[in-house]
């Protein structure tokens, strides 16, 4: 008897699966971006600052602060991820696993 598609059960995990799709390093980089900016937002919420609070300590405009906090946007830089840790009171760690 044939098994359907469907009812088959695999012993690839999720991660295989993206990377047998070409898409695991584009999912890695939106979870660790998404993650980080819950944490920044977090941590604003924590110590009562403001988007404009927060503009200011990084120097920086709201604009520049709505794409670090938004999930989707990619393009952050490593100085204005310290900065933004340093605006909460926070450090930046990142380390190669």
């Amino acid at each position: 008897m044939t098994e359907s598609i469907k009812g088959r059960i695999s012993d690839e995990s999720f991660d295989d699966f993206l990377a047998s799709q070409g898409m695991l390093e584009d999912a890695e980089e939106t979870a660790l971006k998404r993650v980080l900016a819950w944490q920044i937002a977090e941590a604003m919420k924590e110590k009562g600052i403001t988007k404009t609070m927060m503009a200011t300590r990084m120097k920086t405009d709201r604009r520049q602060l709505d794409r670090l906090l938004d999930p989707e946007n990619g393009s952050l830089t490593l100085s204005t991820l310290r900065r933004a840790a340093n605006a909460v009171g926070r450090k930046l760690r990142i380390e190669l696993v």
